[in-house]
């Protein structure tokens, strides 16, 4: 199985909504999309080999890839969305804003920007607390969480994405869904999976502030332009929730979860459990 399949725990998900061992899920027969891209679904330099099925989330990505000549591709919604739909929301009441800044990843991209204008933004633009949730890369560097610690925001991380099937955080998607479900409102300064996911659970959202930039961004993948182009209801410090929820579930796919008899099948795991 490729390891991407386990980062944020996907294919722990994928087995525990058919029932198998969440624990130890079984391999897939294919690559699951890991995370939203305005693309085909996949990374820079992440591309399925010949004949492995592309677990894609959304048909929007689908038809993007098959644009550039990629095939075998099938939807299946996004796992968040089938975590989602496995753990009731017991959630008393919502409150505050979870803030989600542009991130960079240890493997590839380093992101540069100014934290303190970014600071500056929030405060203006948020009513209640601010929970400020770093991805791993900058959580671990000191002196970026402290800037957003003297702020007075509370600051967390979801865990670690993984790579070759180690060091990956089972229950980071437990985590994430969590923290939106206990927030009103999800915000950053980027178009991201979390701005989708917050939106697919109930949250208002927003997108504003410093979009910062990769140092030294892979083309093809540099689409902030295009993207204020595609997705105009998806920016300004207050979207329209009912537009923007539209926008979340046609690229999270939230029309293509199979039940757990057809994933199983789909996925190669008919004959596990």
């Amino acid at each position: 199985m490729d390891s991407s399949n386990h980062w944020y725990g996907h294919a722990h998900v994928l087995a525990d909504y058919c029932g198998l061992d969440a624990a130890n899920p079984p391999p897939i027969q294919g690559i699951v999309q890991h995370g939203w891209t305005f693309v085909h679904g996949y990374g820079y330099g992440h591309q399925p080999p010949v004949g492995y099925t592309r677990f894609a989330w959304s048909d929007v990505c689908r038809r993007r890839g098959q644009i550039i000549g990629w095939r075998d591709y099938f939807v299946i919604g996004a796992p968040f969305l089938y975590l989602d739909r496995l753990l009731p929301d017991d959630t008393a009441e919502r409150s505050g804003t979870i803030w989600y800044p542009f991130h960079g990843t240890v493997d590839y991209e380093q992101v540069e920007g100014d934290h303190q204008r970014l600071i500056d933004e929030i405060k203006e633009t948020e009513d209640g607390p601010v929970t400020m949730c770093l991805y791993y890369v900058e959580y671990e560097q000191p002196q970026i969480r402290r800037f957003y610690e003297d702020a007075g925001f509370r600051v967390i991380c979801h865990g670690h994405r993984g790579t070759k099937w180690a060091g990956t955080t089972s229950n980071f998607l437990h985590s994430q869904l969590s923290e939106l479900r206990r927030h009103k409102r999800v915000a950053s300064n980027r178009l991201s999976t979390a701005i989708l996911y917050g939106l697919a659970t109930g949250c208002e959202a927003g997108v504003y502030g410093d979009p910062m930039d990769f140092v030294g961004g892979k083309p093809g993948f540099l689409g902030e332009e295009l993207l204020h182009a595609w997705y105009p209801d998806m920016y300004g410090a207050r979207l329209d929730t009912g537009r923007a929820r539209a926008v979340a579930d046609a690229e999270l796919g939230a029309d293509h979860l199979l039940d757990p008899d057809e994933l199983r099948v789909v996925l190669g795991w008919e004959n596990h459990g």
